[in-house]
Parts: C-alpha cells; structure tokens; sequence
C-alpha cells in the first residue's frame, strides 16, 4: 500500500462517524439540562423579602428533579476532592494520622443539620444579595452525608495496598505522586465507586432537609424534589408523595444508566487479579463512546494527560544502605514534640471551653447524659449485628455474580434513596395499634437509612476478590463454611469494616430523629441520647444539646479508636490482597 493511501485511510479513520454525532448529541443534552437548571441558583435575594413558595403541581417535578440533581452532582465533585485529599492524608502522614482518623470520627456522629444550622449564615454572606448563598448551604449539608463514607473507603484502600505493588513502585523508584495516581488511587477505584453510589443514595434523605432553610424569620425552600417530599408530608397529600417516589426513582434509573454503571464497567480495569473475570460488567454509554473516532481520540488524549503528568516528573531515588537512618532524626524528633505538644494544648483549650459552656449543667445531670448515651449505643451494636447477619450473605451473593450487580444495583440504590421518614408514621401507626414497646421498636427506625452502607461495601469487598483465588478455592473443593472461613469472609473484611464504621456512625446520627417519632398528635419517644437532644432542640438549651453532641462524640471516637481501629488494624495485618 502506498503511502499516500495509508495517509487517506488514517484520515478517514481520524474523521468523525455516526457515534460521534451520537456521542455529541448525548454530551450536548445534558450540557443544556444542566445549563437551563442552574439559570436560577444565582437569582436575587434579599434575607426578609417573600421567597416564592413550591407548587405540588407534578408537572413540575422534572425540573425540581433537575436541581435536586445539580445540587448533589456539586457536593458529590466538592466530596471527592475531599476524599482524594483528606483520605491520603489520613492513611499516610504520620503527623497528621492521628489527629485527622478520629477527626473524621466525630464529624461522622456530628448532626448533619447542625452543620446546617451553623454554616448557612457564612454562605450567604459569602454571596450577599445572591441566592447562591442558600444554594451553597444547600449544597454543603448534602456534601456531609457523602464525604465522610467515602473517605473511610479511601482511606481504608490506602491502608491495604498489596505489598507487592508497593515494592514494585518502589523497585521502579515511583515519586510520591507517581505511586498515588499509579498504584494507590487505581487500587482504590472499585470500592470507591461502589461508595460514591452509597453515598449519593444516602444523600437523598438529608434532600429534604438541606432543601428547606430557614434564615432569619425567612423559610427559604429550594426548588427540588426534597422540598416537594418535605410539603408533601406537612400537607398530608399522599397523591405528591407517589409523584416524588416515582420521579425520584427515575432520577435514579437515568443516572444508574448515564453515570454509575458506565463507572462500575470503567472500575472493572482496575481490579487485582491474574486471570480474567468471568464476566465483566458493560454499559452502553461506554460502548457507545468507544465507538466513536474523533470524541473517542479526544477522551483517549485526555485519559493519558496524567500520565505524560507524572511521567515528566522525576524518579525518586533509592538511598543508599544506612543513608535513611540519620538523615534528619533529631529535627524531626523536635518537630514531632512540637507538633505533639501544639496538638496536645489545642485539645486542652478546646475541652476547657466545653466544660466551661456547659458549666451551668449540674454534675448529676451530666452523668444522666452518659447513661443515655449508653442507652442509644445498646441499641446501635444490637442493629449493626442485625444487619450485619442479614446483608453479609446478600452483598456476597451479588457481588460474586456480575449479571446480579447489574440488575440489582438500580434497585439497591433506590431502596438507599429511599426517605426513610416516610416510613416513620406507618411505624408509629403499627406501635400503637399493636401496643408494642417503644424502647425497642422504635430501633429500627435508625437504621433504616444505614444499613446500605454495609450493603454497598460488602458487594464492592466480594466484587474485588480476586477471579484466581475464587478458582482455587473451586478446585481445592472448598464449600460450605470452609468457602467462607477461608475465602469470603477474609476477602470482605477490609471493605465489612469500612461499611460498620461508616454504619456506625449513621446510626448515631440517626438516633436523633428515630428515638422520637410523630404522626399527628401521637408522639413515641424512646430512652436514649437521640431522643434527649432532639428534645433540648426543640427548646433551644444550647448547652444540653452541645453536651448531647460531644457526649455522641466522645461514644463514637472511643468506639472507633477501641474497636474499630483494632479491626482496621487486623485488616491491615492479616487480610491483605497479597
């Protein structure tokens, strides 16, 4: 062939077809929905003046759908940077270490609506005159339902990097940030998808809360599917909430399609393993994209841009033998008493303004706050058994079988979704009618919304073990228990503990709105730590309720340093991918 004819045909080859205007059509639309959704975020608005109200008109659900949507696609871009940044941090800095795990702790157990409470002042005069202000509180209580899940996930990735790789990208003499976007974040990828979908699934029940504000004597209501719940629910009008169920559930279904299962097939490149998979999963917006000459040039020339990034960076080199053992010690000996000691006068000072803001509560009371809180925790370890014995084997189930995933991930997602509240009177209704004790049936309640967290990360663990250890473990014969005392369960365990913390601390968050529950004048309230703060935040006793929070806090930081970080360690040490 002459080269004037391989010339024409890497032409033809490099023009755009039929997929490409497809692929252009698809990328357009949506470019233009986000576009028109977001023409009214940075509308005027003046803190007094009449906001105007909702409509349960379902005609215009789309729309609000597609702010809601906006909203969490925002807090879901500022979450993963978070995560990228946070996690790292958490998993590799010695200094750091220490201070940002149990950080990360107590912001978990800290109310999402306190958050609310607390920043919404801030952003709105960061955007005076704006309506971006609210937009951008809005925003950030969605951002904290997700960031914290997924970066345990992360971090938690980070924390069980095969030791093979990491002597390889030793032995090739990878820099710090050529070994993170070459071996760490890829190892990370898979159980980070399946957490991003946790987490946006469970950001839709503090929808309804984040999309009504209250600024002042101004309620502020935001055009969304969480504030049409929240009106449907105050009104009564079961016709509305059917509307948001079924719209919500095509929300999910559109970005199931457009979004998450092509990045559940993008992730399945990443996985460690030495044979291949028996079925990998696909998805029809990577094919289509695939397909595509000139887009699919563009998206390859840009996948390899961080690539030609770090490989223009230069490579780290070894030490020579003993070289490492003397360079620095005694400065960063000093810098760590310093930093130790900073650390160590920074949490004094803090626990001094505590105990001097809650000064006025009597010692006895005090005590009482503690005993509560062991109440609330009884309960959160019997339901984290619960669900445990119950979605363990079910995430193993699917997470084994790809064909399952892809049906029943849609399916999992809605049901995670899913506002749990509105199951809160049908609850109160079967109590009273059955006359059932409060103190335990009003339990569930609080992990109604968490459970999927172990869920998720079970099927993300069982997904990721490897395609060769399953054969072995088929041609050793192993069945029965033995396939889960040698195999399964060392293979979720990593990924088990990520979803019982991140559970954990749901279900303390939780316990505020399930341990008191209402339908019309009918009010079931249960002894617990929950319960009371909800209580004192209805009367508005600021230091019973900042008691309330670092009572939780204090519960869930210990538990996670005792328990949980014993179990990290374990998965650490014992079942690793190596």
């Amino acid at each position: 062939m002459s080269s004037r004819a391989v010339h024409s045909l890497r032409e033809t080859r490099s023009l755009p077809n039929l997929w490409d205007v497809a692929a252009f059509l698809l990328v357009l639309g949506v470019v233009a929905l986000l576009a028109w959704g977001s023409r009214e975020m940075a509308a005027t608005f003046v803190p007094g003046k009449i906001v105007p109200s909702l409509s349960l008109d379902p005609r215009h659900l789309p729309y609000y759908a597609l702010r809601t949507v906006i909203r969490m696609g925002a807090a879901l871009c500022f979450s993963l940077a978070f995560t990228l940044t946070y996690g790292t941090l958490a998993a590799k800095s010695q200094r750091f270490s220490p201070i940002l795990v149990p950080t990360l702790d107590i912001l978990q157990s800290v109310p999402i609506l306190g958050f609310l409470s607390v920043t919404v002042t801030g952003f709105i005069a960061l955007f005076p005159g704006s309506l971006m202000g609210v937009e951008a509180a809005s925003i950030f209580a969605i951002f904290t339902s997700q960031a914290w899940n997924m970066a345990f996930s992360f971090y938690q990735s980070l924390k069980t990097i095969p030791r093979d790789l990491g002597e390889a990208a030793t032995l090739f003499g990878l820099s710090g940030w050529q070994r993170f976007w070459r071996v760490e974040a890829p190892f990370a990828v898979p159980p980070l998808v399946w957490n991003i979908m946790m987490s946006v699934s469970g950001g839709w029940f503090f929808v309804v809360a984040s999309e009504a504000i209250t600024v002042g004597k101004t309620a502020v209501t935001l055009p969304g599917i969480g504030s049409y719940v929240a009106l449907a629910i105050h009104r009564q009008d079961m016709g509305a909430i059917a509307w948001a169920l079924a719209t919500m559930l095509a929300v999910i279904l559109l970005y199931d399609q457009l979004f998450f299962r092509p990045l559940v097939a993008w992730a399945e490149k990443f996985r460690v393993e030495l044979s291949q998979a028996r079925l990998a999963p696909e998805s029809w917006v990577l094919t289509l994209f695939a397909r595509t000459r000139f887009l699919g040039r563009a998206l390859s020339l840009a996948g390899a841009l961080p690539e030609l990034l770090t490989e223009r960076l230069p490579r780290k080199r070894r030490p020579r033998t003993g070289e490492h053992r003397h360079r620095g010690r005694p400065a960063a000996r000093i810098m760590d008493l310093a930093w130790n000691a900073a650390f160590a006068a920074v949490a004094l000072w803090a626990l001094w303004k505590l105990a001097r803001f809650v000064s006025v509560i009597p010692f006895g009371e005090v005590l009482s706050v503690f005993g509560l809180g062991l109440a609330t925790m009884a309960r959160v370890a019997a339901l984290l058994i619960l669900a445990s014995l119950l979605w363990v084997p079910i995430g193993v189930t699917i997470g084994l079988n790809p064909r399952w995933t892809t049906r029943v991930q849609p399916v999992a997602q809605f049901l995670a979704a899913f506002p749990a509240n509105l199951l809160f009177p049908a609850a109160v209704v079967l109590i009273v009618r059955f006359r059932l004790n409060p103190e335990i049936w009003t339990a569930p309640l609080m992990i109604l919304g968490t459970q999927w967290y172990i869920l998720f990360n079970v099927i993300a663990g069982a997904s990721a073990i490897p395609n060769d250890l399953r054969e072995a473990a088929a041609n050793l014969g192993l069945s029965g228990w033995e396939l889960w005392r040698r195999l399964l369960l060392p293979g979720i365990f990593p990924s088990l503990v990520t979803g019982l913390v991140t559970a954990s601390g749901g279900t303390w968050n939780a316990s505020i709105v399930a341990e008191v529950v209402s339908w019309g004048p009918t009010t079931l309230t249960a002894t617990g730590l929950g319960s009371a703060i909800a209580r004192w935040t209805e009367q508005g006793d600021y230091p019973h309720i900042v008691l309330g929070i670092a009572v939780m806090s204090m519960y869930v930081v210990c538990l996670n340093r005792f328990f949980w970080r014993r179990l990290y360690l374990l998965a650490q040490t014992r079942y690793r991918l190596d």
